[in-house]
């Protein structure tokens, strides 16, 4: 699993947000809740939905456990911030490079691709974590809790 590296312009989001951790996991209520309204927003650039995580203090491997906690994000990019329900909040997704996984499968199964990156590849790459957020997108392959699901792992990164 190669992943491609990317330089990301700044992106423009819109959605809700829930503070959560692995061990408190409450992504089913917060896409649940944005799913229904996001047809409300209707400067939409493309059909992507983007899940986003956004930590206050950026964990490294030792610190990293299932109760660290982060701002999960259910968004979608629009071209512009109009006015919008007072439902919605936006994101500025701050761009920079970027490595690129895909991951296959369920969402139970990411834990695979995630320790794929953070343990395999990352540590022998000339990259290191950059303290931005790591967001997943969610195209035309996604299928949700499907086995033939693909989405995008977009990673921060910076050279050692």
């Amino acid at each position: 699993m190669k992943p491609r590296i990317v330089e990301l312009s700044d992106k423009k989001l819109v959605g809700h947000s829930l503070k959560m951790s692995l061990a408190n996991n409450r992504t089913f209520n917060l896409w649940s809740g944005f799913m229904p309204l996001k047809r409300h927003i209707t400067n939409a650039v493309g059909s992507e939905l983007y899940s986003v995580q956004v930590y206050e203090k950026f964990p490294d491997a030792e610190s990293f456990n299932p109760n660290t906690e982060f701002e999960k994000w259910a968004t979608v990019e629009v071209s512009e911030y109009t006015e919008y329900a007072e439902d919605f909040k936006t994101l500025n997704l701050k761009g920079g490079m970027y490595a690129v996984f895909i991951h296959k499968g369920l969402p139970s199964e990411l834990k695979k691709t995630m320790d794929y990156i953070f343990l395999g590849w990352m540590p022998d790459s000339d990259y290191k974590l950059d303290h931005r957020p790591q967001f997943e997108v969610l195209g035309e392959k996604y299928k949700n809790n499907h086995p033939d699901s693909e989405e995008e792992v977009w990673i921060p990164i910076q050279l050692k």
